[in-house]
């Protein structure tokens, strides 16, 4: 085993890799940008190295040789399956703990790896490749749809597209798809060649984990179900699947290994599988004539969801990743591996939802509590103070749970992500909670679209009405006279009558993407410090008494009505957040004066609907539009956001350029109906 390794990654995977290290009393060393200087990651390591940027492989080499690691562990993204990086880590004299370069080369281009499993006995989904365009866009007639567009190097479901019908492969419509797909794999992998298969409706999304040594041993370790997919990326997987019987599950690890041989592989790895045919597959397997799996591609790396395998095989991954890199030999055989029970994980990501839209959310961690319990396991990056930016991948942190059996694994991790608690950055832990509870999902009845096809049964949480009162109540305690005695009644929390009752205090309250609302406070008489508020919400509210409570400096205890909520609790400058059962919301202040201006003289304003980085600009300022016409794309967590012209007009304002980095609700663009432009004050002209 080596005295020491540099993880060569950030947030919660190279938090989960330093666990193991520690636990084998492997020095861990950590790299951080200046700005992860205070991340998790850095605090639990033994020793930690400023570098320019995790991409650099001149930087963490040098870091390894300044920290004397004898080994470098990528993780998973950034360079994990880059094989130039492998390379020079094994040619810098050290150890790369990860398969051989040329596996990583091989399995990387989804081409050749399709060409190699293919000649190893392996089934594979239909579909081409080209480098041009023209070569591409023929291959998709010939193809038809649905047929999906991916990046030849990567994976993630980063530059994917579906073209579900025959309009999306008109030439114009097309082209500008495969553009985009393109941007965004040379944006993530600096690769744009693009692959093009038959989309298989309905199908199951089954991968594979695989143990290979350099010493001809190859085993896998059963299945894991990812069907529950978002935009073609995984937000919930399991392990075993419920789809599977005896036979397609060994029909479908024979052929992993197979496919680790195929490209000599080593180390931790996986290999993904389309089961076609939709909900079920027949007892027995497949359906006769067909193969019990498609390979779509190898994962030469460890997977975000390599928990639930540790949880029913008992075998840490990690650890074996580092002992085979060490040159030892797996001490056990296919028969030795056995799956007991059931385990789940839900991804926690930084993401608000917006109806059916999800978007990249950034922010600081104000509040964070993390579940536990029996059979409960969190993987987190996060400490109260991370800093939330749009740079790197939205993942914060894996909640798995084990059960003996799938229900009550299931029923763990929805207990679990109601305990988990995120305030600072919207998450989507509350969704997770949702789509859980759905009774596809308790019955196994899954596919890759099903997330898709029961969104709009799934939309985000109505802000409770006691979260808007609380928050009032917190704005009019904070603004408070904290001395006794005589006060000037002009600065006072609620409105005054000379000799009259207390008028009421709005408090105009938003939470993001939802109508304003306010709430009326006023100070009853003889009121006395911590008593009771007189509130109503909205012009047409009842009054009511309402008291706030602060047991900790992390929760507000409301009580009105005869009821008691409670709520997690965090300031932020502006507003506040507060949060419960995996939910949050932020309650920002609203100017109602300030809105309705922008209603009425902007109506055409077009604002970055994320934080992010200006990418693309295809018009300029005087310009011509159609309504729907493509005008900007913003890119946040290596996703793009497409800003459309809400109708046709004319840009009157372009206020970005390629490469500005926008906040949330940042005006980009103005567009002006032409008919705007009809005379003004026409109403008085004589009659």
């Amino acid at each position: 085993m080596f005295e020491s390794v540099l993880v060569a990654n950030r947030g919660e995977i190279a938090v989960r890799v330093i666990r193991t290290l520690r636990r084998l009393g492997v020095l861990a060393i950590a790299v951080h940008s200046e700005a992860d200087a205070a991340a998790r990651h850095v605090r639990e390591a033994d020793v930690a190295v400023r570098v320019e940027s995790y991409l650099s492989v001149e930087h963490l080499l040098d870091a390894a040789r300044r920290t004397g690691a004898r080994a470098v562990h990528p993780g998973y993204g950034f360079l994990a399956e880059n094989a130039a990086f492998a390379r020079a880590v094994t040619e810098a004299g050290l150890t790369f703990v990860g398969p051989p370069a040329a596996a990583i080369e091989l399995m990387g281009d989804k081409i050749r790896a399709k060409e190699t499993v293919t000649a190893a006995g392996v089934a594979t989904v239909p579909g081409a490749h080209g480098e041009g365009g023209e070569e591409l866009a023929d291959a998709a007639l010939r193809l038809g749809a649905p047929l999906l567009i991916k990046p030849s190097a990567g994976g993630g479901g980063k530059g994917m597209r579906l073209l579900r019908d025959a309009a999306a492969l008109e030439p114009e419509a097309l082209a500008e798809q495969l553009a985009a797909a393109r941007r965004e794999a040379r944006a993530a992998f600096g690769d744009d060649t693009l692959l093009l298969e038959r989309w298989i409706e309905q199908p199951r999304h089954i991968e594979v984990q695989i143990l290979a040594d350099a010493h001809g041993g190859v085993v896998h370790l059963g299945e894991r179900e990812c069907s529950l997919q978002r935009r073609h990326q995984k937000i919930v997987e399991e392990a075993p699947s419920p789809l599977l019987d005896e036979a397609t599950r060994a029909a479908l690890g024979e052929a992993a290994v197979r496919a680790a041989r195929a490209c000599g592989y080593e180390g931790a790895g996986t290999v993904e599988f389309v089961v076609p045919g939709g909900l079920e597959v027949p007892p027995g397997g497949a359906r006769p004539g067909e193969p019990p799996g498609m390979f779509l591609e190898m994962n030469t790396r460890l997977q975000v969801e390599h928990p639930v395998t540790e949880f029913v095989t008992g075998l840490d991954l990690v650890e074996w990743q580092l002992r085979v890199a060490a040159g030892e030999p797996l001490p056990f055989g296919q028969a030795d591996v056995v799956v007991r029970g059931h385990a789940v994980e839900a991804r926690i990501c930084a993401e608000s939802q917006r109806g059916e839209d999800f978007l990249p959310s950034a922010g600081t961690v104000r509040l964070l509590r993390e579940p536990v319990g029996e059979g409960v396991r969190v993987d987190s990056g996060l400490v109260e103070g991370t800093e939330v930016g749009t740079a790197y991948d939205p993942l914060l942190a894996k909640v798995v749970a084990y059960g003996p059996d799938r229900a009550t694994a299931l029923r763990r991790l929805r207990a679990a992500l109601a305990h988990t608690t995120v305030l600072g950055v919207e998450t989507n832990a509350a969704f997770l909670r949702r789509l859980l509870a759905r009774p596809e999902v308790a019955a196994g009845r899954l596919d890759t679209g099903l997330v898709a096809r029961v969104a709009s049964e799934l939309p985000p949480e109505e802000v409770p009405e006691a979260a808007y009162v609380a928050a009032a109540l917190l704005r009019q305690e904070e603004a408070a006279p904290a001395h006794a005695g005589w006060s000037d009644p002009f600065a006072a929390p609620t409105g005054w009558r000379l000799g009259g009752e207390p008028a009421w205090t709005p408090h105009h309250l938003r939470a993001a993407g939802r109508e304003p609302v306010t709430v009326f406070v006023r100070e009853p008489p003889g009121r006395t410090a911590g008593g009771a508020w007189e509130v109503r919400v909205g012009e047409a509210g009842t009054p009511a008494p309402a008291r706030l409570g602060r047991p900790d400096g992390a929760t507000v205890l409301l009580e009105r009505d005869g009821a008691s909520h409670a709520f997690a609790y965090a300031a932020e400058p502006g507003g506040h957040w507060l949060g419960r059962e995996g939910a949050a919301w932020h309650l920002r202040d609203h100017d109602p004066v300030a809105a309705r201006a922008q209603h009425v003289a902007g109506v055409d304003t077009l604002t970055a609907p994320m934080p992010g980085t200006v990418t693309v600009v295809k018009v300029a300022s005087g310009e011509e539009v159609a309504a729907g016409q493509s005008l900007l794309v913003v890119e946040a967590m290596k996703m793009e956001h497409v800003i459309a012209a809400p109708h046709a007009g004319v840009v009157t304002e372009l206020d970005v350029r390629v490469g500005a980095t926008v906040a949330m609700d940042q005006l980009l663009a103005v567009v002006t109906p032409q008919a705007s432009s009809s005379q003004e004050g026409s109403d008085d002209s004589p009659s």
